[in-house]
């Protein structure tokens, strides 16, 4: 498994919402900024399903991002199969210095880990940005 982190300063309610609701997710979830999410869906349940389409802003090409959540504790943990059977566990943990977010993923066979590694952690990168200054 790969594992990014980062460590939000924001309240656990706050970094729990804006992970799991579309009109968030559309705002951070995406690895550059000639890239964004023009749709997501979640059903936040174990056995829900989750979608959001990642595009690149000049329309050359999109894929969608999807799953089905396995494992659903509230402001503690999510864990989730995606659609090509990879399994994806995040925690969120409530430190002195914010909420820390731990994502832990089975690696792809296409693309090199570390460029894996990188694009996750630019996106756990967005997050963060984007929840501590909304």
């Amino acid at each position: 498994m790969i594992t990014v982190k980062a460590t939000i300063k924001a309240s656990i309610e706050k970094v729990w919402n804006f992970w799991n609701s579309p009109e968030h997710i559309t705002k951070w979830s995406f690895a550059s900024p000639d890239w964004h999410t023009p749709y997501a869906e979640t059903d936040l349940r174990e056995g829900g399903k989750f979608k959001s389409t990642m595009a690149a802003k000049d329309g050359s090409m999109s894929f969608d991002f999807e799953g089905e959540f396995t494992l659903v504790k509230p402001n503690e943990a999510l864990e989730y199969v995606m659609a090509d059977g990879r399994k994806v566990e995040i925690t969120f943990a409530e430190t002195a210095d914010g909420v820390e977010i731990t994502e832990s993923f089975d690696p792809e066979t296409q693309n090199p880990e570390e460029m894996q590694r990188a694009g996750w952690q630019s996106i756990l990168d967005n997050f963060k940005n984007y929840t501590e200054n909304n």
